[in-house]
């Protein structure tokens, strides 16, 4: 009796290469559109990263990276020991907390507003109206308070003094410092914040606000019971990446503002790094400064993007 043998079935094959082959070409336009937006992360984000290095050398430009002494975590000791960095931290941390408290909610409550806006007209000139300091640079926007501000013919210090009241040096005094700073980021980016909101409320299905007003509810109900709720995802989303930003205000706005008077409650990180490494020439101190700062920013995110999980929500990855 003769055994033939069986005829051997192949194993199907896997279609996870065919169907991702299919969708990238699907949405090929996409990627394409993408590819500037990933070569820039590529090339000053990740690239950039290699001189990271420094922070563990005594560096000296001229015998470069390979040549330099390497020092291991000396210059984190004299950043955590340094008198002066206590002070810089803290204002660091104020002008944050000031942000997220006063200048945050402000984008929202604007889209909240111009939302019940219903006379285009009206709706589309506010928009451009609130959108217009955003293309303003930082310069354009203090050189404008300057003006308004200084003692010396200053239209706010004018109007104080023509209702009697004493003229008030805004530009030079500490306490005035923070105010000033937070005034002028509502004024530049408040209204620019407004467009993901407004595309988030956009995308909320009529119905429901015919429904809810069937139901007897009024308009602040309604923002409250479906509006709010439909975009709560996207405010996570932005709180998560608001808070990774902690210890980057930017450097030029502050910049900008600082003198010799008020340097004690606006002096910040990334000054003090401008300082430190550009105009006294120590690289791998500031350069240890940088990373600090974007440590400290990759931990709440992650702890900001954990804590939106166990809330419910998708968080940012």
């Amino acid at each position: 009796m003769e055994l033939t043998a069986e005829p051997q079935i192949a194993p199907p094959k896997s279609k996870t290469s065919s169907e991702l082959k299919k969708r990238i070409w699907k949405n090929k336009l996409l990627y394409v559109m993408a590819i500037p937006g990933i070569l820039f992360f590529i090339l000053f984000k990740y690239v950039p990263m290699y001189g990271l290095v420094i922070s563990l050398q005594d560096f000296k430009p001229y015998e470069g990276i390979s040549g330099s002494d390497w020092v291991g975590f000396e210059h984190f000791k004299r950043l955590f020991t340094e008198p002066e960095f206590l002070n810089i931290l803290t204002n660091t941390l104020i002008l944050f907390g000031m942000n997220l408290i006063f200048f945050f909610p402000i984008p929202i409550i604007l889209a909240l507003m111009l939302n019940e806006v219903r006379i285009a007209i009206f709706k589309r000139l506010v928009q451009t109206l609130v959108y217009i300091p955003h293309f303003m640079s930082w310069v354009i926007i203090v050189s404008i308070s300057y003006v308004m501000l200084t003692m010396d013919g200053g239209i706010i210090n004018e109007l104080i003094a023509k209702f009697g009241g004493e003229k008030v040096n805004f530009l030079l005094s500490p306490e005035w410092f923070r105010p000033m700073y937070i005034v002028q980021v509502i004024w530049r980016e408040a209204g620019w914040g407004t467009i993901i909101y407004l595309a988030a409320i956009a995308a909320i299905d009529p119905g429901l606000y015919e429904a809810a007003r069937i139901d007897g509810a009024g308009r602040f109900r309604q923002i409250w019971h479906i509006t709010l709720p439909a975009i709560r995802s996207v405010i996570i989303v932005l709180l998560i990446l608001k808070i990774g930003d902690v210890l980057e205000l930017g450097f030029e706005h502050v910049y900008l503002l600082l003198n010799s008077m008020n340097r004690g409650v606006g002096e910040i990180i990334d000054t003090y790094v401008y300082t430190a490494g550009l105009q006294q020439g120590q690289f791998s101190y500031s350069t240890a400064i940088g990373f600090f700062k974007s440590f400290i920013g990759l931990i709440l995110v992650m702890a900001a993007n954990w804590l939106a999980k166990r809330m419910g929500e998708e968080g940012v990855y």
